[in-house]
């Protein structure tokens, strides 16, 4: 995995699925406010503004929300958030080691292709069963907290209910293609190019392999992620976020954006994307490799006391 010494030995499947499911969550809770204004830029434009509010870059649509609808409503969906991650970071982070693996036959040293191919496995397989966490998540974060203005879901149950209620198993699986090639895209984006930076830095020596290394080597990830990610990421974001029958499908609503908003449209927050996707990473590998050490360390003192 990436961050780990060849001198470490590697740690259980359950270690390392249970590590990334926990340090998902720590990142999403420190990164949520800058996820929620991400969505709120993203469907910007869609439809009319509601109460002539409009968003300006991601500092200004986070003092708006906090003025109008108050501070809770930048943590709107962390519940449904905090499911996704548990469900979804524990199989695309957690059994990529596996996957490469099974790819190589357990050689070591995988070429970039091999990587690239176990993030794409990974971040698919995660998704597909993980799907409904996520459509639940940008509901809430795209429902506006405001006086007079009816709110889609009170609770995060009550969304599940509602939508499979309203628009049956399609609704809590909607976008899940966009969200497929979004996902795999981020996984072996992320995962490949962290791998490749800390390689390049340790190569030529410029840092040790220590926290700084990290804190690059993630943030660099994080950059050329939300480059190649963020088209997909919108689509997605709008394509779930809209009531039935708004968009016939993903590539509609592709092309309905395209043609009305132009192709700039594709990179609605990216700002708040990249400062997202970039402090996300950095928390939640330097979480990772804590709390996978402790627990390996945990299970070593279980097993020389019993």
């Amino acid at each position: 995995m990436v961050g780990l010494k060849p001198s470490d030995v590697p740690p259980p499947l359950g270690v390392k699925m249970a590590s990334a499911g926990a340090a998902a969550c720590i990142a999403d809770m420190v990164t949520f406010p800058l996820d929620t204004a991400k969505v709120r830029l993203q469907i910007q434009g869609e439809k009319k503004a509601v109460g002539d509010i409009r968003y300006r870059g991601v500092f200004g649509t986070i003092s708006t929300m906090i003025r109008t609808e108050g501070p809770k409503s930048l943590y709107n969906g962390l519940v449904a958030g905090l499911q996704r991650q548990l469900c979804f970071a524990s199989v695309r982070i957690g059994l990529y080691d596996n996957v490469k693996n099974f790819y190589t036959g357990g050689k070591d040293n995988p070429s970039v292709l091999v990587r690239i191919l176990a993030g794409c496995t990974t971040g698919a397989m995660a998704v597909s069963f993980a799907q409904p966490t996520d459509v639940v998540k940008v509901r809430f974060q795209a429902q506006m907290n405001l006086d007079g203005v009816a709110r889609r879901y009170s609770s995060t149950m009550q969304a599940y209910r509602h939508i499979f209620q309203h628009e049956g198993l399609r609704g809590l699986w909607k976008g899940t293609l966009p969200n497929i090639t979004r996902n795999a895209l981020v996984n072996c984006t992320e995962l490949v190019t962290y791998d490749l930076i800390k390689e390049a830095i340790l190569r030529h020596k410029l840092l040790s392999d220590n926290l700084p290394c990290h804190f690059v080597s993630a943030f660099g990830a994080g950059f050329v992620t939300t480059v190649i990610a963020s088209p997909v990421d919108v689509v997605k974001t709008r394509y779930m976020n809209s009531p039935p029958g708004q968009y016939k499908s993903a590539v509609n609503c592709a092309w309905t954006m395209l043609t009305k908003e132009g192709p700039t449209a594709f990179y609605k927050g990216f700002v708040p994307s990249f400062l997202r996707l970039g402090s996300w990473n950095i928390v939640m590998f330097v979480s990772f490799e804590q709390i996978k050490r402790a627990m390996m360390v945990t299970k070593q003192r279980i097993e020389v006391v019993n």
